[in-house]
């Protein structure tokens, strides 16, 4: 009995909970086993023993204040390489663009049939015509068959180019405009009375007028005249080869202009650009012939388009370069086109 006592009291070490075998014999009825302190110890540092280490989760993804996720890191090698093309495409657009400047601004070396060098003519501010009143018809437009003019008569004159200074002598005020009178001091003393009345009875509505004077000494005289109708612009006298000019003595068809008009503008002291530009405008240039009346010879273009007839005079010491004067022609007769 004492043995029994001892023995039950006294067991073998027990091994962990986990490594107890499924098939352990249950214990004997009427006997309950009291664990050893030992054992008890055990048991509580198995159970107490730290678990091995899992595989970490992927941390959750930090929320914005606005309660969104932030957007996830770039990929660098993407980024470089969106940078690498960025940069590339910027290279090809500046070359593409200095190609085009090229093209509108080229050197006249690079151009077949251009002059090779520089050949004097003048700079002009960029030309635009003003803005017509609403619903208007352009001149050259299908329901214009007279060419009326509807925009400001001092917004048609060409301008002067660039360099040039103001010539006082035309009589203009600070609209531009030109009384008769002062128009006709062009002329000579003996031809103003005939043509004063002329004007007046033609339907003369208003002139406008511009000088200037570069530094090769040409003397630049522009006027418009507005009329009541073309027909009017046909009637006056006072742009021809008949024309009493002050200071000329006779004047005669520009043979340069004549000879580059019937070679269809082909001649090189009207190649530029809107040289062949010439719609709905009828044009008449001379020249005054040796011997001149004094040492400076003038020329003049005589531009007739719808209801607005249209002046050029040059005046130069010795004689009036043929390019800087076809130049002011056509640029006048573009802007009343």
């Amino acid at each position: 009995m004492s043995e029994q006592t001892d023995t039950a009291a006294v067991p073998e070490a027990v091994p962990a909970l986990d490594a107890v075998p499924a098939s352990a014999p249950a214990p004997e009825a009427g006997h309950t086993p009291v664990p050893a302190p030992e054992a008890t110890e055990a048991s509580a540092e198995v159970a107490q023993a730290p678990k091995a280490p899992e595989a970490p989760e992927a941390a959750p993804a930090a929320v914005t204040e606005a309660g969104f996720p932030p957007a996830p890191p770039k990929d660098r090698r993407r980024l470089f390489a969106a940078l690498r093309w960025t940069a590339a495409v910027a290279v090809f657009a500046a070359v593409g663009t200095g190609v085009a400047y090229g093209i509108t601004q080229p050197e006249r070396t690079d151009i077949p049939g251009l002059s090779t060098e520089d050949d004097g003519r003048w700079t002009f501010p960029e030309l635009s015509q003003p803005a017509l009143p609403a619903g208007a018809p352009v001149p050259q437009g299908p329901d214009n068959k007279d060419g009326t003019h509807y925009a400001k008569l001092n917004g048609l004159l060409l301008p002067a180019p660039v360099g040039a200074r103001a010539d006082d002598t035309v009589k203009a005020d600070k609209d531009g405009v030109v009384s008769v009178d002062g128009f006709l001091e062009e002329y000579t003393s003996e031809a103003r009375e005939k043509l004063k009345q002329s004007l007046e009875w033609d339907g003369l509505r208003q002139i406008t007028g511009r000088g200037w004077t570069t530094a090769d000494g040409t003397r630049t005289h522009v006027y418009l005249l507005r009329f009541h109708s073309s027909g009017f612009v046909d009637a006056f006298k006072g742009c021809d080869s008949n024309a009493q000019l002050n200071g000329v003595s006779a004047l005669d068809l520009d043979d340069v202009w004549s000879k580059a008009k019937n070679t269809q503008m082909n001649s090189t002291t009207l190649d530029f650009p809107g040289a062949a530009n010439f719609d709905g405008t009828e044009l008449s240039v001379y020249q005054e012939v040796k011997p001149f009346l004094g040492e400076e010879q003038t020329k003049v273009g005589c531009l007739r388009t719808g209801d607005v007839l249209g002046m050029v005079i040059q005046t130069r010491k010795g004689e009036v370069a043929p390019l800087t004067f076809h130049q002011s022609v056509i640029l006048q007769s573009q802007l009343l086109s």
